[in-house]
């Protein structure tokens, strides 16, 4: 209940809210809707203020000891085997139901969990992790899935996008790849670094701290907004085995894979659950800039949502924290 209470509680505000601005949306078509600039507008105040702030917040009450270099290097084995296993499920298929962009959209699925929206509050709201093992979920999404979305995913949707970019465009990944270098989150990672040795105010410290906790809960709420407006429920065979991929196979492998090498307690519960996260919103921005299967995408993200209730005991049972 500590766990499913806040996050069910700040998704459940979110998809009220999005509702509720439906109901007060303008009739015009011209008119800007609500339900769609509310979410758009919180999206970019976390994106670009409230995440890099709150990460700073707690990583100066984060334990950064230890071997966090491990957190990165479980994230890209877990992207690269969610790789693996949806394209060899697509060879195992017949063809005709696999024209590039759903291959696209399959293969994301598989690989990028919601690593920051989500996994971010589910670490630091179990009570057997919190603040002290942040760091290590901070890893594995800052150097991981930050890194394999708009690196590694965004070569492969230009590669199986349903529209070829023009010549001069070829390399539009790599564009986005020089952006995640100024991606906030990455410049709020190296701040934090830099301030946890620095002595703060007490109140200034306290203050960060408390809003650390603020965002997220928002970014919970925000969470709401966006599965609220998620309307397609097609290709659900196909999302399904693309979600047990991504929430079955990929954080099975990465707890048997940590127990072998002698890694346990809370850093291995915290790369499990990292690693089973649902299905990244980041999903549905290269399905949207690459042409890819859309339906699909959304698909994915609203089982993956609701199916994380249901996997997270599973983790909790089979890899304690403690």
């Amino acid at each position: 209940m500590r766990l499913y209470g806040p996050i069910g509680a700040g998704i459940g505000a979110g998809i009220a809210l999005g509702a509720l601005l439906q109901r007060f949306d303008p009739s015009s078509p011209e008119s800007l809707k609500l339900h769609q600039q509310v979410p758009l507008r919180l999206g970019r105040f976390l994106f670009w203020l409230g995440i890099p702030l709150s990460i700073v917040g707690f990583m100066r009450r984060a334990d950064l000891s230890g071997n966090l270099y491990l957190a990165p290097v479980v994230a890209w084995a877990a992207i690269l085997l969610g790789l693996l296993c949806s394209r060899l499920w697509i060879r195992r298929t017949p063809q005709a139901q696999w024209p590039p962009p759903t291959q696209g959209s399959f293969s994301l699925a598989a690989m990028l969990g919601n690593t920051g929206y989500i996994g971010y509050p589910v670490v630091l709201l179990l009570p057997q992790l919190g603040v002290g093992v942040f760091g290590w979920a901070l890893f594995y999404d800052a150097l991981g899935t930050l890194l394999g979305s708009y690196g590694l995913g965004a070569i492969l949707a230009s590669e199986l996008g349903g529209q070829r970019p023009p010549a001069a465009q070829q390399r539009q990944w790599l564009t986005r790849l020089r952006a995640v270098g100024q991606n906030p989150i990455i410049l709020a990672f190296g701040l934090g670094l830099g301030l946890k040795a620095i002595a703060l105010p007490a109140w200034l410290d306290q203050g960060l701290y408390q809003f650390a906790w603020a965002i997220v809960m928002l970014s919970l709420v925000l969470m709401g907004l966006r599965i609220q407006q998620l309307s397609s429920w097609h290709h659900l065979h196909l999302a399904t085995v693309a979600v047990a991929i991504k929430m079955l196979i990929l954080p099975l492998a990465v707890g048997i894979g940590l127990t072998l090498l002698g890694v346990d307690g809370a850093p291995r519960l915290v790369m499990i659950l990292q690693a089973g996260m649902p299905c990244a919103f980041s999903n549905l921005v290269l399905a949207e800039a690459y042409d890819l299967d859309r339906d699909l995408s959304v698909t994915c993200v609203g089982l993956s949502s609701a199916s994380l209730l249901l996997t997270l005991p599973l983790w909790l049972w089979a890899f304690p924290g403690e």
